[in-house]
């Protein structure tokens, strides 16, 4: 790296700029299947001013610039650029505002949901998107992030009215605001969720909150089959029941989650999590209608989450699914995969998924956000053995065409990143170059994320 580069952004830095190898190591790639590479440097910020330095001096020497969250991606969004750096935002975690009356905050990009719910617990209010892990919320605007509660709440998409973003040459940029609508010039909020970082440095975010319900209720329901599960949630939607979350795991993955988060009273078969937000009158509607249909499904009677505490330990084990999946393999690694497809032809997909990697004979614990027609498939494995891999990657390639064939998307939540490059080019072939036009308009010396989501040679 330059040398009046490094002496200008340790200036501007304070001691918050580091060249260890053991830093690099650390910021250098997320959870996902790809060898790690160092940045040159990682940089911590805490203020917009700071990160408006750094881009403007990357620019002027053309050095590319990774931003980082808190590494949770899975799609090789953040992995390091070996000629370039990485900025960290973990510094900028502050809660800037929050407006109870009119149900709206305001962020710095790596605060966490977690961390802002707990914030926001005594206001009864809270954040409702739940991709499962602890991510910073400037990561999953990034990359248009939903999870467990899609199906009612919506997606970051759904529910990101502001952001401010650094743009390459150093610029800093508003878009948005805080009213529920505007009609007010182009929607530039939504051209930078999603982006991963290709566009500039995400630093704020505002976003809609929501009511915690006066009643939530979960329980779990077993089926003979995964495609009685599958099918059942598919007529919840179509019956347009009200639902927050409707969570399917497979046989695989139930056995897995049982020994690994020490679940009690539940069984290794197909299961669908349900939990129900409203009244306690809506609610006891809802489950009525929803137990009827498990039933004429094959489904077992609803085992219920009877306390608070029982319920956040159902939950916990579907978010530690990929946890508990990476402790299959000592030193393991997981190829964590999502397709989305209109919710009509879930149950032909997930039925699909099940039967080509039996012929892999690959292991893959399957988890689903069913409600809003999203699932993924974990296969573990270990990254010594090339054929693995392989293999791996050949049953995701007929994953993608079947999703394809089925007019769903690549990826629901993750992103493209490294991964699904190649499949980007399959879905939106007609829209890569306008991608291409605005990524070479708005950073001319390609320095944000360069090679994540398309290749611009």
């Amino acid at each position: 790296m330059n040398i009046i580069l490094q002496q200008e952004l340790k200036k501007i830095l304070n001691g918050r700029f580091s060249q260890s190898e053991s830093t690099r190591l650390n910021y250098s790639r997320g959870e996902d299947t790809y060898d790690p590479i160092l940045s040159k440097a990682v940089a911590f910020p805490e203020t917009n001013e700071e990160v408006s330095k750094i881009l403007k001096l990357c620019n002027e020497y053309k050095v590319p610039v990774v931003p980082f969250g808190t590494g949770t991606s899975l799609e090789g969004n953040v992995v390091g650029n070996d000629k370039g750096i990485t900025i960290s935002l973990e510094k900028m975690n502050k809660i800037l505002s929050v407006n109870t009356q009119d149900f709206d905050c305001r962020v710095q990009a790596c605060v966490t949901r977690e961390q802002l719910n707990d914030y926001l617990r005594e206001d009864g209010i809270f954040f409702p998107i739940d991709p499962g892990a602890n991510a910073a919320i400037g990561g999953m605007a990034s990359t248009s992030a939903s999870g467990t509660m899609a199906v009612k709440y919506g997606t970051m998409k759904t529910v990101i009215t502001g952001l401010t973003v650094v743009l390459p040459n150093g610029e800093i940029m508003n878009t948005g605001g805080r009213t529920k609508k505007t009609s007010a010039g182009y929607n530039l909020t939504n051209l930078f969720v999603g982006s991963e970082g290709t566009l500039g440095v995400i630093t704020e975010v505002q976003l809609r909150l929501s009511p915690i319900p006066e009643s939530i209720m979960s329980a779990v329901c077993h089926f003979p089959s995964l495609e009685d599960a599958v099918k059942t949630a598919q007529e919840v939607i179509q019956y347009g029941i009200q639902i927050a979350r409707i969570e399917m795991l497979n046989k695989d993955q139930m056995e897995i989650s049982i020994n690994y988060s020490k679940l009690e009273d539940v069984k290794a078969l197909p299961t669908l999590f349900f939990e129900f937000h409203g009244s306690e009158i809506s609610n006891k509607e809802s489950i009525k209608t929803v137990e009827e249909l498990s039933k004429n499904n094959n489904g077992s009677s609803f085992k219920w989450a009877k306390s608070l505490e029982e319920r956040n330990k159902l939950w916990k084990a579907r978010w530690d699914v990929y946890y508990s999946v990476k402790a299959l393999i000592d030193n393991g690694r997981v190829y964590s995969t999502d397709v989305c497809l209109p919710i009509s032809k879930i149950t032909e997909c997930v039925k699909f998924a099940e039967e080509e990697v039996k012929k892999f004979g690959l292991r893959a614990p399957m988890v689903g956000h069913l409600g809003d027609g999203n699932f993924h498939v974990l296969l573990p494995y270990n990254p010594e053995k090339k054929e693995t891999y392989e293999k791996i990657r050949k049953f995701s390639d007929l994953l993608i065409e079947k999703t394809l064939e089925l007019q769903g998307t690549i990826t629901g939540e993750h992103g493209v990143g490294l991964h699904k490059k190649e499949y980007l080019k399959k879905e939106h072939a007609d829209n890569l170059p306008t991608m291409k036009l605005i990524k070479r308009t708005m950073d001319p010396n390609n320095i944000m994320n360069p090679g994540k989501i398309f290749d611009l040679n």
